[in-house]
């Protein structure tokens, strides 16, 4: 019952809405019940007509339209509920995947970086629908079950008490049994959740490198592994549906044996004369409608337990603490001649690995920096922590004359565009892509991005031009393209920092050449950031920073650091010998 509070909790804006929809489920069911108590009265006029004829026919008619008028009362009642809980229904599910969807936006860079995208969608799924459906028990069927408990008990009482005990008798036994069946389903469904993220994850992340799958004729190996995963949830199912209805089969059973020993009683008492034959309908209408409050405290007790285990992680994503505020954008007036300084920074990540020890460096305003070094060195940390996706676990950096922990992460950010090494684009049109940096750019300005970028010769000749498609991850683009499409979409962001991270790494030679013209247009009059192996995109850098076991233990000029020992002139060395001996093995030196 630990997240129940909670639940009702995260609802407080639907409170009114729910108290509503429960107050009409409520009248409606107290229409009902009235409409089983005025049959009684009318049986009771037709049985004293036929024993003595003292049956008041008129009474029994007034008695009957107001049954009828009940009825309808009670149809439009429930129309109108009904039309409530869905309105409920879809707001509340809106609301939910807002809360859970802004959470996501303010959680730290390393949430994600140990999470599979489709584990969380798959978790925000069940969680949204297992709280939906508890709101929906909550409001139909709790205040009425109680209603119609009270009003069945005491009016069973009123014609026998020993009727009322022992339907009163029914409700702590049926409920235990019930309490104890939902836990019970509950701990297997912890268990299937675990096996059903795990499989709903790998199933996104096939389709996502589904390339990659295919190449290397995985396709028996990956639908084993999901197979494998589905034959264990279902074996889980089988003894969660085994426990369960067995559970249920005594529950009923036992419910149905007491009904039978009632209506005994209750026959018993109509055939010697203690009770009217229209009393005798009124104890069987009133039995049957006690299954209604009965059946709906176990409906209940199985969506509280459902809506426990499903909203599990639900409430574990949105309990953890946010690292970034979510807000409306606001307008930034941003630093005309930016610069970024690190002050003794280290950083380490939760598993105590040390990536960068002690970094100190500054990069002025509208100065090429690049930084180089082997895989691993650091290099990608450092852009992480400029654009503050993580925090530094020692030391200060500065954006202009502030410090990092005086800024807001959306000031930061507004002041540096990226070019990423993966194209990082959605799967919607060119000009929303290129867009993303400024959603409020006009054709003519989208157009003019991708003509400095070199990118609307292309653009030009796609089928819908820049309103196409380009599929997940710009899938139906060369390389080539998305890298020229991310250039546009810098360019047209037009910030003060820009951040090249491989930006040309997986690029044929003309493509290079395109993008690197592309790119030179872009850094004019910027502080730029420059992550490359090919030592060709970096040739004209004002400054190389070089980078080793997450120190900076070179810098200069490229050919000061070219002619002199070290890791650049090493890497350096490397890349011409590989391009000569290519050269060579076709003739061309």
């Amino acid at each position: 019952m630990s997240n129940t509070f909670r639940i009702i909790k995260l609802a407080k804006p639907f409170h009114k809405l729910i108290v509503l929809l429960s107050s009409i489920v409520l009248v409606t069911a107290l229409v009902q019940l009235a409409s089983s108590v005025l049959i009684k009265f009318i049986i009771d006029e037709i049985e004293k007509e036929l024993v003595s004829g003292e049956g008041n026919i008129d009474r029994a008619y007034v008695l009957l339209g107001t049954m009828l008028g009940l009825g309808l009362v009670g149809i439009i009642l429930e129309s109108i509920g009904m039309r409530v809980g869905d309105y409920t229904t879809g707001r509340m599910g809106k609301f939910l995947t807002e809360r859970f969807y802004e959470k996501i936006f303010t959680l730290p860079q390393k949430y994600f970086d140990s999470k599979i995208s489709g584990k969380i969608v798959n978790q925000l799924s069940r969680g949204i629908q297992s709280l939906s459906d508890f709101f929906g028990a909550m409001s139909n069927f709790v205040l009425p079950a109680l209603v119609q408990t009270v009003f069945v008990i005491l009016v069973l009482g009123y014609y026998n008490m020993t009727i009322a005990l022992l339907a009163f008798a029914i409700f702590p036994v049926f409920i235990y049994i019930s309490s104890y069946s939902t836990k019970k389903w509950g701990e297997f469904q912890v268990k299937k959740n675990e096996i059903e993220d795990t499989t709903r994850g790998r199933i996104f992340e096939v389709i996502g490198n589904i390339k990659l799958v295919r190449s290397f004729n995985n396709k028996q190996s990956e639908w084993n592994f999901v197979s494998k995963n589905l034959t264990k949830n279902v074996k889980l199912y089988d003894q969660q549906s085994t426990t369960y209805h067995l559970l249920n089969f005594a529950r009923n059973f036992g419910l149905e044996l007491v009904l039978v020993i009632i209506i005994f009683i209750a026959f018993q008492q109509t055939f010697t004369g203690v009770i009217t034959f229209g009393t005798l309908v009124l104890i069987l209408q009133l039995l049957n409608q006690l299954r209604r409050p009965l059946f709906a405290m176990s409906f209940i007790l199985e969506r509280i337990q459902q809506a426990e285990t499903g909203s599990k992680e639900f409430f574990e994503i949105l309990s953890l603490p946010s690292t970034e505020a979510f807000s409306e954008p606001t307008k930034i007036e941003l630093l005309k001649n930016p610069t970024i300084a690190f002050r003794n920074v280290s950083f380490e990540y939760e598993d105590g690995n040390e990536v960068l020890k002690n970094v100190t460096f500054r990069f002025d305003k509208k100065e090429t920096i690049a930084l180089v070094g082997h895989s691993g060195a650091g290099k990608t940390t450092i852009t992480n922590l400029i654009l503050k996706f993580y925090e530094p676990t020692k030391g200060d950096i500065l954006l202009g004359d502030k410090k990092y922990k005086d800024r807001t992460h959306e000031f930061i950010r507004s002041h540096i565009s990226l070019v990423f090494q993966d194209s990082e684009l959605f799967s919607s049109t060119v000009f929303e892509n290129v867009a993303y940096g400024k959603t409020d750019a006009k054709e003519k300005e989208v157009i003019e991005a991708l003509k400095q970028a070199n990118a609307w010769e292309f653009v030009s000749k796609l089928p819908k031009k820049m309103y196409a498609e380009i599929g997940e991850r710009g899938v139906k683009l060369s390389g080539g393209q998305k890298q020229r499409v991310q250039i546009a979409r810098a360019i047209l962001h037009n910030t003060p920092i820009l951040i090249l991270d491989e930006a040309t790494s997986s690029l044929d030679a003309k493509s290079e050449r395109l993008v690197q013209e592309a790119l030179e247009k872009l850094m004019k009059n910027k502080l730029t950031l420059i992550i490359a192996h090919r030592f060709s995109t970096i040739q004209n850098a004002d400054r190389i920073l070089v980078i080793d076991d997450g120190k900076i233990v070179d810098s200069g000029a490229p050919g000061a650091l070219a002619t002199r020992k070290g890791i650049y002139s090493e890497l350096l060395r490397y890349q011409i010998e590989g391009n000569q001996k290519l050269l060579s093995e076709y003739g061309l030196v």
